[in-house]
Formats: C-alpha cells, structure tokens, sequence
C-alpha cells in the first residue's frame, strides 16, 4: 500500500515539472522573436547613427580647431597680461620711492631715519625684483605672442577684428619693452636709488667709530669682558640689507670698495689718536740713527699699540665684516673684505718690527727684542683665530717670518754679546785704581736682568727654537733651562778669561789682587741671592767668592804684611842702650816712611769701591798693623822716651781713611806726637805676622751684613 502511494507522489511530481517545461519553452520562443524584432531596430538606428555622424563630423573638427585656438591665443596673451601688469607695479614702486626719498631727505632723527632707510630698501629689493621679472619674461612673452599674430595672420583661424586687436598689443608691448626696461634698468629711478644707497651705505660706515681707543686699558672693555660692537643693532641691520641690494643688483665691486675704503680709513683713524709716530721710522738704517731712549720707548709702544689693533680694532672691523657681507656669495668674500681692512695696518706694524729686527746687533737691544718675541708669541692663538682661512695665510706668513726674525736677532744678539767679552781681551790692563771695570759691571747687570723671570722664560725658547732649527724637527732637544744656564755659564767664562787676562797684565805687584778682589766681590755680591745666582749654582758662587777672598789675602800679604815686618826684631842680644835706642829709632822712622808710601798708594792708585767689601780689608787690616804696632811700642817703650811717635789709636784711624781713599794730613804724611812716661806699657813679645797673616786667610769674610 505504501509502495503505490510512493509511485502515485512521484508522477504527480513529474507532471509538475513537464508542464513547467512547456511553459519555458514557449516563454523562450517568445522572447527568441522579440528580439528577432528588436534587432531590426538597432539595424535601422545605427544606421539612423551613421547618417547623423557623416553629417556631425565637419562641425565637431570644427569645435576642436576653435578649442585649441583658444588655448594657443590665451596661452599667449595671459604672460602679456602679466607683463603689463608688472610694468603698471613698476610704475607704483618708483612712484613710492620717490615719496619716501623725500621723507628721508627731511628726517634728522637717527633711528626714525634708519626705519625709514630700511623701507626704502625694501621698496628698492622690489623694484629690482619687479625689473627682473620685466627682463627675464619680456622677450619670450613677445616671442609667443608674435608667433599667435602670425599664425593667425597666416591661417585666417581668427576674425580680421580678432586679429587686429592681438597685432596692435604686440607692437604697443613690444614697443614698451624696447624703450622702457632698459631705461628703468640703467638710466631710471632704480639707478638713482642705487646711487643713493651707495651714499647712505657710506654715511652710515663712516659713522660706525671706535671709541674708547687711547682710554686705558681698563675702559677699553665693556662689563663683560668684550670689546664693544661698532654701531646699534639697526644700523648693522641696514648695511646688511643695503649690501645684500647693492650685490644683486651687479654693484658688489662697488660695495666692497667702499666698505674696505671707508672701513681702512675709521681703523687706521682710531690708532692714529695713539699718535704712532715712530711708524714712520722703520729700515734698518733709520733705526740704527735713533737714540736708543727714543727706540726704547718705540719698542714698547710698538707691543702696546700691535695687541691693542689686534685684539680691539681689527676684531671690531671683523665682527662687523661677518655681520654685513655674510650673506654675500655664501660667506665667501667677507673674509677678503677683512684682510684687505687689515693688511694695510698689519703691513705698518710687521715693518717696524722687522726693522728692529734687521738693525744693528747691538747687546742692548736684546730685552726689547724678548720683550717683541714674547708679546708676539701670547698673541699667536688669537692671530690665528683673528686672521683664520685662506683669506688671512698672507698675513699669517709675515707674523710667523716676523717671529723667526725676532728669534734669529735675539739669538745672534745673545751670542755676539758673548764673543764681544771674549774678544775684549785687548792686552790693556786692568783700571789704575783696581777698580771695578766697566765691562763686569755691564755683564753682570745685563745677565742679571737676563735671568729674571721677564725674559728667562723667552731666551730660554728662542735658544731652544734656535736649536730646533738647526738639529731639524725629529731631533730631541735638550730643556729649556739647561740650555738657557749652559749659554749663561758661557758668558760667565768668557767674562773671567777677560778678567783673568787682565789680570796678569798688571805690573804692580798690589794692583792684581785688588782688581781680582774688586772684581770677584762685585759679581759674588751682585749676583747672589738673585735668579743669576741661581741659575749659576752654588758651586759656581762659592768658587766666585774663595777667588775674592783669595785676592784680599794676597793683596793685605803684598801691601801690609811688609810694613808689619818692619816692626820685627832679630833675636834679643846684648847690646847698649844706645845702639837699641838706634835701632828702634830707625825701625820707627821706616815704618812711618812705609805707612805713608803705601797711603799715597792708595789714595793716588787703589781703590775699593764697595763699602762693605771695604769695612772688612780695614777691619782685617787693623787686626794686622796695629796689634804689631803696639806690641812694638809696648815693647821699646823705654828707648821711645821723648820721641815722636803715632798712637795706635791713630794707626787705626788711618787705615780707615788709606782705604777710603782721604788725606791723612795737609802733607799727606803722618801726623805724630812725643810719647810721655805714663804712656808707656811693658814690654810684650815681638809680632808674628805671618801667623797674623794666616789668620787673615783663614778668616773668611763675613758677608752676613752685605
């Protein structure tokens, strides 16, 4: 039962879906002969198409030929718009200039000029501008527009009106071109404005000075250490701008000559307040003429005035070159700017000192020629910073040959000063007084103000930069100071031969060692407790002062030890009383005829200068001469009654005015008196002068009050 209602659902099914079919089947013969007829349609509508299009295709060429003729005569005449407009801006910019010329040329207040100067500039930037745009479009404006004209003319594309109109534009502008831009370039207003510029540019550098030049040195800074800018913020403002116009406008050359003429002028204006006159004298031959006061005095202004342009005038100028031309070529021609300021001044300061350098040798000239070296050897890093580039190796070459030259005459004055002594040996003798000669004296002074700190430290360099030089740069040169104390030492050995030479040339007997006692002292005294002193060494002063000692001695053994011994007796014998009396009589009368001769001596030919050095020779003296002498009195008392004779007192007396170099007496003799009875002594034992003598050697002087 199931199975036939199965069978009976799926026919049912099926005849559902066969009429389905027939119903798609006709649907699909229907739609199949629409569009049958609707395909006759489209055929007769395209053809309808390609009518119309045979009969549209002239007016639509015609269209596209009108667009483009458009787009070709705009294209043209647009830039010639632009161009006319730009002539109509040009007009309205001179008209402005004029206007504010006039405002300026009434103006007195300075910072309301300076702002007015600024809008002049400004109107003058656009001008130039204005005129730039004018020459660089105006021919290929023309250009395109003349090829439309004859396009037009050539293809009758336009109406006769048309083109007539677009004809006589091209000939007005061209016309206007032609006779106008050139004009308004090089002839009108704007070159006037340029002109005027140029003034005003002047004017405002002219009124950019240094002022505090010639104040001191303490009111030449501001509070902050720095030097003080040349002019305010607005007038560097204006230079700038006006040099930015004037380059752009093919007027640098210009610009730059009168910024490096007007600039040189206000530099050199303000040093010459420091009234440089010693300047002018700068060859080697003027400056050996110069009195060596007025040199002196030339030297040190020379260092004041070179560090004063350097780190104040030139500074100044090269701050206010970089702050005006700057923006010019890419920085690139300030610097030249500054050197050319610069070279001028620098050139006048570089030939004196190479004057000086070039002059005579003379041993004088040394510390001026350190103190030369030396200021510009602190003045290296800020030259170098000053004059840093390629713009400044010019300048920085002739410092560096400056300083060689320095070096080398320094060197060369150091040296012959030394072959000088060493060649002074002339075979003369020494002074007739024994006194201190004039050539000790001067080297000892002159190397004691060497070896100062002053000008220690820069001999000390230029002995070793000699050296450098001559060993080459790889070798290794020795310290400063050892070279520095080896040449000393040098001169110290030369100035002894000298001495020494001298010296031996004396044919008094006494005159050598007071020399050599003079001599020696005055450089142990002179030279002690000094940077000389320390510099030679204490070896080398304890043997300068055993040489003096030695010399004292040998003078007291060879001017007074032979007085004394005239005082001694031969071995005590037997004799009368009057051959004694005799015999002390003679002794007496030739020590008194001794004592005078050697006053005489000394007041006549010896001399000992230095009152300490003299204080000890009488006090040694005293203990020689009149211990023996009183002893002697004391001694022969008995056969001296009612005699002439000297107290010792008096003797002591006269030793100190022998050495002093005063007359004893209105004869130059001694003056004597009677001895009374109550004077007289016992007897004491006769003197042994040579061990006084000995004594005397071993004593050395007491220089503790010296």
């Amino acid at each position: 039962m199931e199975l036939k209602q199965e069978n009976d659902s799926t026919l049912s099914q099926l005849q559902f879906a066969c009429f389905d079919l027939k119903t798609i089947l006709k649907a699909s013969a229907d739609t199949e002969e629409d569009l049958g007829t609707l395909n006759k349609k489209f055929d007769a509508l395209k053809d309808s198409l390609l009518k119309a299009s045979r009969s549209v295709a002239p007016l639509q060429s015609l269209a596209m030929a009108t667009k483009a003729l458009d787009t070709r005569i705009n294209r043209a005449v647009s830039p010639a718009l632009s161009l006319l407009e730009s002539f109509k801006i040009s007009e309205t910019l001179q008209q402005k200039l004029i206007e504010i010329s006039t405002v300026l040329s009434n103006e007195d207040n300075g910072e309301r000029r300076l702002k007015k100067l600024l809008k002049y500039v400004d109107c003058v930037d656009q001008l130039t501008a204005t005129i730039n745009t004018i020459s660089l479009d105006g021919e290929p404006v023309i250009q395109k527009l003349q090829e439309v004209v004859e396009f037009l003319s050539r293809t009758k594309a336009a109406d006769q009106y048309r083109t007539m109109r677009l004809t006589e534009t091209l000939t007005t502008l061209k016309a206007l071109y032609e006779a106008e831009v050139d004009a308004i370039r090089f002839d009108g207003l704007l070159d006037q404005s340029l002109l005027n510029l140029q003034d005003e540019y002047e004017s405002i550098l002219q009124r950019l000075v240094h002022r505090n030049i010639g104040q001191s040195k303490g009111e030449e800074n501001d509070d902050d250490g720095k030097v003080s800018q040349l002019g305010t913020e607005s007038e560097v403002e204006i230079l700038r701008r006006i040099s930015e116009t004037l380059a752009a406008n093919d007027c640098l050359d210009i610009c730059i000559d009168i910024f490096v003429k007007v600039r040189y002028r206000r530099a050199a204006k303000a040093l010459m307040r420091l009234n440089p006159e010693y300047l002018k004298t700068f060859t080697p031959e003027e400056i050996d003429e110069m009195e060596w006061e007025s040199l002196e005095t030339a030297i040190t202004l020379w260092i004041q005035h070179f560090e004063l342009a350097l780190k104040t005038v030139l500074l100044l100028e090269k701050d206010l070159c970089n702050q005006v031309l700057a923006n010019i070529m890419d920085g690139q021609i300030w610097p030249e700017c500054f050197v050319k300021i610069a070279d001028k001044i620098m050139a006048v300061f570089f030939r004196f000192g190479e004057g000086v350098a070039r002059s005579n040798k003379e041993p004088q000239k040394l510390f001026k020629l350190l103190d030369m070296f030396d200021s510009l050897e602190k003045l290296k890093t800020e030259f170098a910073e000053v004059f840093e580039g390629e713009a400044g190796s010019d300048i920085c070459l002739r410092f560096r040959e400056l300083e060689k030259l320095l070096i080398h005459s320094s060197s060369k004055v150091f040296w012959e000063f030394g072959l000088q002594i060493e060649g002074n040996q002339d075979g003369f003798p020494p002074p007739p007084d024994g006194s201190v000669p004039k050539l000790v004296r001067y080297t000892i002074n002159y190397l004691k103000y060497l070896a100062a700190d002053k000008y220690s430290a820069p001999m000390a360099k230029v002995l070793k930069t000699e050296q450098i030089w001559k060993r080459g740069f790889l070798s290794e040169p020795e310290p400063e100071e050892n070279l520095f104390k080896d040449a000393v030492l040098n001169i110290m050995e030369a100035l002894q031969r000298n001495i020494e030479s001298k010296r031996s040339r004396c044919r008094d007997k006494i005159l050598p060692h007071i020399f050599a006692m003079n001599t020696y002292w005055y450089i142990y005294m002179r030279s002690r407790n000094s940077e000389l002193g320390k510099l030679l060494g204490e070896p080398w002063m304890k043997k300068c002062k055993t040489v003096a000692e030695e010399s004292a001695y040998l003078y007291q053994k060879q001017a007074w030890v032979p007085l004394v011994r005239l005082l001694e007796m031969e071995e005590p014998m037997r004799v009368e009383k009057e051959a004694m009396a005799t015999v002390v009589k003679r002794k007496m009368e030739a020590f008194t005829k001794e004592f005078d001769e050697i006053s005489q001596k000394h007041r006549s030919a010896y001399s000992i200068p230095d009152i300490d050095l003299r204080d000890q020779v009488r006090e040694a003296i005293v203990k020689l001469v009149v211990p023996a002498y009183t002893e002697f009195l004391d001694a022969y008392s008995a056969f001296l009654m009612g005699k002439s004779y000297v107290s010792p007192e008096t003797i002591e007396g006269m030793v100190g005015q022998v050495l002093d170099g005063r007359d004893l007496a209105d004869d130059g003799k001694l003056t004597v008196r009677r001895r009374d009875s109550r004077d007289l002594t016992v007897g004491r034992n006769s003197p042994q002068v040579d061990s006084r003598a000995r004594d005397f050697q071993r004593a050395r002087f007491n220089t503790s009050n010296s």
